[in-house]
């Protein structure tokens, strides 16, 4: 019987979230694609360094070790690479001891398409054009940023995985940004205070936060793998729309930070996050250098940055 993807957390991650793979990019940039795949093929024996989504991957596939049951979750690399040049990709897979056995290598075309295919929930890669498709397709998708700084342990294990969620054009639509952009933070307040009772549309995340929920609910409340919070610029009296969405929506969220414009990346760095979503670089480059972070598009490209 076929496996069905719908019962599983599915991530596709491109090769280059998953492994270092700037330097590598840099000759594909800079000599083209040739150049590239000699390099890779040469190379194929070289185990990379670990990526800004290494450590997430592992932490998930861990979860799988946890229950007697079936699996909970798959992780589908999913990368431009041709199959020839992906070998080195699968030796430091192996290398590293990740559960992954999937993929779909597309040699230069788009990715998006195969993103319903595999039922995926999340998608991280490094090009963003990649992830501009997919949250134009409705996906939740990031684009992952890279440090040189940043150092990733390989061996660092995770025993509660931690995922910081900004909340307007991430969990929540779009709507009370725009309102914040065209009239400034005197209508968006007003306008959130009017509709307090109002829950808030949908965002390109909200699906996969109420996945996480469930799978959430799964555990015993002292033995849950994954805890979330939400990292928001709101502060009263936005917060109350924000409350009663998460109500009714009957999704779990572990914590809450509503800053009014303090500065997000400390607040990453002391609950510890394994990945932040956010969608303006104002607070993803700085966050990105103290956790691994990812950038959220707009759909169509539809919403200026603050």
């Amino acid at each position: 019987m076929p496996l069905d993807l719908k019962d599983y957390l599915v991530v596709g991650i491109s090769s280059r979230a998953l492994f270092d793979l700037e330097e590598e990019n840099k000759i594909y940039e800079e000599k083209g694609l040739q150049e590239y795949a000699n390099y890779q093929i040469e190379h194929e024996n070289d185990i990379l360094r670990p990526g800004a989504g290494f450590q997430l991957v592992k932490a998930l596939l861990k979860i799988n070790s946890l229950v007697s049951a079936k699996r909970k979750t798959e992780i589908i690399i999913m990368s431009r690479n041709s199959a020839d040049t992906s070998l080195r990709i699968f030796n430091s897979i192996e290398h590293y001891g990740l559960d992954i056995s999937r993929a779909a290598l597309v040699g230069g075309a788009s990715i998006s398409p195969y993103l319903p295919a595999f039922n995926v929930d999340l998608f991280l890669s490094a090009n963003e054009s990649d992830v501009q498709d997919a949250i134009n397709a409705g996906i939740a998708a990031g684009i992952i940023c890279t440090h040189p700084e940043f150092p990733i342990d390989p061996h660092k294990e995770i025993d509660q995985i931690r995922i910081a969620f900004d909340g307007d054009a991430v969990l929540f639509s779009d709507e009370s940004e725009r309102i914040y952009q065209e009239q400034g933070l005197k209508a968006f307040l007003e306008h959130e205070k009017m509709n307090a009772r109002k829950p808030l549309p949908e965002g390109p995340f909200a699906k996969l936060l109420k996945t996480l929920s469930f799978l959430q609910n799964e555990f015993p409340k002292d033995k849950v793998p994954i805890r979330t919070a939400l990292v928001t610029a709101r502060n009263a009296p936005a917060h109350e729309r924000v409350i009663r969405t998460l109500r009714e929506w009957n999704v779990r969220i572990d914590e809450a930070f509503f800053l009014g414009g303090v500065e997000k990346s400390e607040v990453l760095k002391a609950f510890g996050a394994h990945i932040f979503f956010d969608d303006q670089p104002i607070h993803v480059d700085p966050a990105s250098r103290l956790v691994p972070s990812a950038r959220v598009p707009y759909k169509n490209n539809g919403v200026p940055d603050k």
